[in-house]
């Protein structure tokens, strides 16, 4: 019998596969259950309709990820902070200060998690910052640190 998985079912296959199984699998375990529905043309519709919005939602993602990039590619915030000798700074710039200081100076709302840093900055000057938008898109933007 042929059936849609609904859920992820160990084994078997992952949520959205059609699956050949057996009879009694099928009725006495999948459908029972409720992680799987007979593979009729109706369900098979139903299933290919999903897809498709799927596909489409991941493309205006991505579409709107690229203008966002493009839109901060210019981006530059500033952020002043205590300093001593040599430029070091007491502390450091982490991603939820960048996070936050774009929210505040540029009105963009990134998430922390998003801003790919190996290390927090710890001295003054400029500093290119890597933002991971989409899993294709990813753009730059200069902050500078400024003693107070």
């Amino acid at each position: 019998m042929k059936v849609i998985l609904l859920k992820d079912v160990k084994g078997t296959g992952k949520k959205g596969e059609i699956k050949e199984v057996s009879d009694g699998y099928a009725r006495n375990f999948l459908l029972k259950k409720g992680v799987a529905v007979e593979a009729n043309q109706a369900n098979m519709k139903e299933l290919d309709e999903k897809s498709k919005s799927k596909e489409r939602k991941a493309l205006i993602e991505y579409e709107e990820a690229v203008l966002l990039g493009k839109q901060m590619e210019n981006v530059n915030i500033q952020i002043e902070v205590k300093s001593g000798e040599g430029g070091r700074l007491f502390g450091s710039i982490t991603s939820k200060e960048i996070a936050e200081q774009l929210k505040k100076q540029k009105n963009i709302d990134i998430d922390k998690r998003k801003i790919l840093m190996d290390e927090p900055i710890r001295t003054l000057g400029s500093t290119l910052v890597e933002i991971k938008l989409h899993q294709k898109v990813i753009t730059k933007i200069r902050v500078d640190v400024k003693e107070k």
